[in-house]
């Protein structure tokens, strides 16, 4: 019996250290893995009176870069990408970026593959799991006025209250005609030959 508990025992100890092992070596992991975004700013204006939140727009110039240096998109020589923050028209780690910025400001951000493109990447140009780097300028910042910020925030959740209270209705309706008491044709023969 002590001969088969010292396997056992054995056993455990050799699959207890293994397991160890590779879950230090999951935790290393890669030098080039980046969990969450970073923001460098790599100019700031004198003044910054506004800084962007949800609902701004924001016009920008950039220049989106692989971890080795190489580009791959650029609005530098076009007009500047108009973006709506809380419309997702960008990925998802440069908009998250762009939170907090001012009008005339310059930033560097380290993107990380699952708020860029993710495992499968964009092929040809941008690998699966690929790091992104973005320098973005930002040459104009629009806050949004209050109109706007009710359209957005409190339209739709009165639409989604609307919906059942108007399925709810036809609901109604419908079971209110259903059970309606519906006149015989005897009765209705009747009424004809009163009103003669």
């Amino acid at each position: 019996m002590a001969a088969v508990f010292q396997k056992l025992t054995m056993k455990s100890t050799v699959f207890l250290l293994l397991l160890a092992v590779l879950t230090c070596g999951l935790s290393q992991g890669n030098k080039n893995d980046v969990e969450e975004v970073q923001v460098e700013t790599l100019v700031q204006p004198e003044t910054c009176s506004v800084l962007s939140r949800m609902g701004d727009t924001l016009k920008i110039h950039y220049t989106g870069k692989l971890l080795d240096g190489k580009v791959i998109d650029s609005s530098l020589s076009v007009d500047p990408l108009v973006v709506e923050l809380g419309k997702r028209t960008v990925i998802a780690g440069l908009e998250q970026s762009l939170i907090g910025v001012c009008e005339g400001q310059k930033i560097k951000a380290t993107i990380p593959s699952h708020l860029a493109y993710g495992k499968k990447g964009y092929p040809p140009t941008i690998p699966g799991d690929a790091v992104l780097e973005f320098e973005v300028e930002v040459v104009s910042l629009t806050q949004q006025t209050p109109w706007q910020k009710m359209v957005t925030d409190v339209l739709p959740l009165v639409c989604l209250a609307l919906v059942p209270t108007l399925l709810g209705l036809v609901g109604l309706y419908l079971y209110n005609k259903a059970n309606a008491e519906k006149p015989s044709k005897k009765k209705s023969k009747d009424k004809k030959i009163k009103k003669k």
